[in-house]
């Protein structure tokens, strides 16, 4: 292992799992998701958006801090507890892979079909054989550049939404006063039927599913194994928690967009998948200008080629390990093995975005929930992990986190039993 770096470049040589983290939230959580909530209640689920990050936040937190401390990833620690548990969760990433990046996989299509116009040009809808290309340049940029290349490609993808995004919400909200935006309708009830099921869709993904937390476990060793340097505890927290707070707070600024300029006008978001899109994108050039719709444009699409990209290679390194974990005799390599469940959940992505072709928010809505109810098995074994007495004492987290814990815990099984009785 190399020196560590000096001061002035010891944030750089951290920098990156973080940025990926917010990278896989930004997605479709914020672009639809928080959007959708912000157009159909105004501000009055402003509050769920706020408590699922708070809630989820301990569970991601422990998936960084177990990577540093042990030099392994969450995967690897699910197989310390037992044969039983590295199936469940296997289990878990299996089950949920096709829908989660075939939500991705067609909303990343829809934006690269609205960027040109495709669909409008042939006459018919284009976006399922769009997705094609999609997953086509995320598993060959994931084949040949590997972690360093979606490192470098996320950081810039990353600004670049932040960015507009702050200028689109700003102008949004010099246009049109916070209280000129309309309540949430009378009708409106968050806890039974139609709307519960739209308030678990929404915190399902919100940052993102915890079943993701492994990803971040293995972005972290795959950055000290890039840099050769091993940072202390508290330098991968702090990064960390730079991308989880960016990504709380882009998410306000998508439910504040959805607000300030459909729920003000009375409209939703469109089911279909370039109209979809389209009305995203429309979102930003109202509130900014319609000379900014090309740059917009690009930016939603490369924001989602980025989660698109990301995903997959969560996916395939998440799953790769956990059976690797498992099947431990297995002569085949773990890079092999990453590439094969590459190929894998992208077939299995297309083949759902086929039988989705035209409802985006349906196939949006079934990858949510199925994460949300997932997320509390998910919480207790990355709890159960960091409070074992042979995990480093250094490394445990402070009684403030294990409190938060335990109401992120009541949070996400409360509203897990809610939604099953309903």
């Amino acid at each position: 292992m190399t020196a560590g770096p000096n001061r002035r470049t010891h944030w750089l040589a951290v920098l990156g799992p973080g940025i990926l983290f917010a990278s896989t939230a930004i997605g479709v959580s914020h672009l639809v998701q928080s959007t959708r909530a912000g157009a159909i209640a105004g501000f009055g689920l402003l509050w769920a958006v706020i408590a699922a990050n708070v809630a989820k936040y301990p569970f991601f937190e422990f998936g960084s801090r177990y990577a540093n401390a042990t030099g392994q990833s969450l995967v690897e620690g699910y197989r310390s507890l037992g044969r039983p548990v590295a199936w469940a969760y296997f289990i878990i990433a299996l089950g949920t892979c096709f829908f989660v990046m075939g939500a991705v996989g067609i909303v990343t299509a829809s934006f690269l079909d609205n960027l040109f116009s495709i669909s409008m040009a042939t006459g018919f809808n284009a976006t399922p054989a769009v997705s094609v290309a999609v997953f086509a340049l995320a598993t060959g940029m994931l084949t040949w550049g590997a972690y360093g290349g979606l490192d470098a490609l996320i950081k810039v993808i990353a600004a670049v939404l932040l960015f507009s995004t702050a200028i689109a919400f700003w102008s949004a909200a010099r246009h049109t006063s916070l209280a000129d935006v309309p309540p949430a309708p009378v009708h409106f009830n968050p806890l039974e039927g139609a709307d519960l099921a739209f308030l678990i869709a929404l915190m399902g993904w919100m940052p993102t599913a915890v079943d993701l937390s492994t990803w971040n476990s293995i972005w972290t060793l795959e950055r000290i194994k890039q840099t050769g340097y091993h940072p202390e505890l508290r330098s991968t927290l702090r990064e960390f928690n730079a991308g989880y707070i960016a990504s709380g707070l882009l998410a306000l600024m998508f439910l504040g967009l959805g607000a300030l300029v459909l729920c003000t006008e009375g409209t939703d978001l469109p089911k279909g998948t370039a109209v979809f899109a389209a009305s995203i994108v429309s979102i930003y050039t109202e509130a900014i200008g319609e000379w900014s719709r090309w740059i917009i444009g690009a930016a939603a699409f490369s924001a989602m080629l980025g989660t698109c990209i990301a995903c997959l290679d969560g996916y395939s390194r998440a799953l790769a390990r956990s059976f690797k974990s498992i099947q431990s005799e297995l002569k085949l390599e773990l890079p092999a093995l990453e590439k094969w469940a590459l190929v894998v959940v992208s077939a299995g992505s297309l083949l759902l975005i086929l039988a989705f072709p035209s409802d985006i928010q349906t196939l949006v809505d079934m990858a949510t929930t199925l994460s949300f109810l997932v997320a509390p098995a998910v919480a207790a074994a990355n709890w159960h992990l960091v409070s074992q007495t042979h995990f480093p004492k250094s490394a445990r987290p402070p009684l403030w986190l294990h409190t938060l814990a335990g109401i992120g815990m009541l949070f996400l099984v409360g509203f897990t039993l809610l939604f099953c009785i309903s």
